[in-house]
């Protein structure tokens, strides 16, 4: 009997997890909203200083790649006149 009784407990519990699966998919989105809050309190955030810093780094490796390649173009329009004036 304590067989058949185990066995009829699945059965009776089936019923009320359809009902949880419908509220899973909201408990989902709230789960991972509080996750990711969570996680963006671990986050270690640059302080104004940091910011400023990296944003002038980034500001002069610009200017600088910038006159390289105008530079690298300056002197390669250069060559091509030159071998134009040569040929013709």
């Amino acid at each position: 009997m304590a067989d058949e009784e185990r066995l009829a407990a699945p059965s009776v519990d089936k019923a009320p997890a359809k009902k949880e699966k419908k509220k899973k998919g909201s408990n989902r989105i709230a789960k991972w909203f509080r996750e990711m809050r969570s996680e963006l309190k671990k986050v270690i955030w640059p302080t104004s200083g940091q910011i400023l810093n990296n944003t002038g780094v980034v500001l002069a490796i610009m200017v600088v790649s910038a006159l390289v390649i105008w530079g690298f173009d300056t002197l390669a329009d250069k060559v091509v006149q030159v071998l134009i004036s040569i040929g013709g």
